[in-house]
């Protein structure tokens, strides 16, 4: 898999929205496209010529606003794939006479492969992709979905193919913690039975001249639990209240 830190933010993948009519989801668009690491947005005939700057879409991108101070708005879709070498149409039903339906995680390893620049391309809302954009497409990707149901929002659908990109392009590493946990030792859980085994006496629930398994039990309980010092702490002052009470 490629170095994710060479792949940070691939120059020449595009997200183009055609005929886009919610604000929201020009918005939330764009904040799918930022947490992966992508930047380039281009609308295509919009429903409101301002969709950028609405109230609505700045409060969905939700920190994403520099995707949309860089997005552009075109009349076709041909300004739209300007420079792209791979075209992905995204539609749940394949077109006859169009491009080869796969599902995304199949295809874009043969399309990272290849060395293209690569725009997926969005329908409305309403009416998904037309059959003449679809033909404009080299590929038309399917996202597989339950067969009983198939309907994505269209930033879901955005997030989704933004997710499997960058996984295709190398995944971001997963934030280690800063700080290793204070694992209570053997010292500390047996100080912790100890005391427990006081209150328990004291409460009557534990007979100390028939015990049973009990404190056997309860040590192997603690045991998998694989306890920290600061919840040791927390088991002993639970005890101390007990026996104050």
């Amino acid at each position: 898999m490629p170095d994710a830190s060479n792949n940070l933010a691939p120059p020449a993948t595009r997200f183009v929205l055609v005929g886009t009519s919610h604000p929201g989801n020009v918005g939330a668009a764009a904040r799918a496209m930022k947490v992966m690491g992508f930047s380039d947005l281009v609308l295509v005939q919009p429903r409101f010529a301002n969709v950028l700057s609405m109230e609505e879409t700045v409060a969905m991108a939700s920190g994403a606003a520099d995707v949309l101070t860089r997005a552009r708005i075109v009349e076709t879709l041909p300004e739209a794939l300007d420079g792209i070498s791979h075209v992905c149409a995204t539609a749940m039903t394949p077109r006859d006479f169009g491009p080869p339906t796969r599902a995304p995680r199949e295809h874009f390893p043969e399309v990272l492969a290849a060395g293209h620049s690569v725009a997926f391309v969005f329908g409305s809302e309403r009416y998904g992709m037309s059959n003449e954009d679809v033909y404009r497409c080299h590929t038309c990707l399917s996202i597989p979905t339950a067969p009983g149901y198939g309907s994505l929002n269209l930033a879901q659908a955005v997030q989704v193919l933004a997710y499997e990109w960058r996984q295709a392009l190398g995944s971001f590493a997963v934030e280690a913690r800063t700080k290793a946990p204070d694992w209570a030792d053997a010292v500390a859980i047996q100080g912790a039975l100890n005391h427990w085994q006081e209150v328990l006496v004291e409460i009557g629930f534990l007979d100390p001249q028939a015990p049973k398994k009990l404190m056997p039990r309860l040590q192997q309980m603690l045991n998998r639990q694989a306890l920290t010092t600061e919840e040791i702490h927390i088991l002993r002052g639970i005890a101390r209240a007990v026996q104050r009470r």
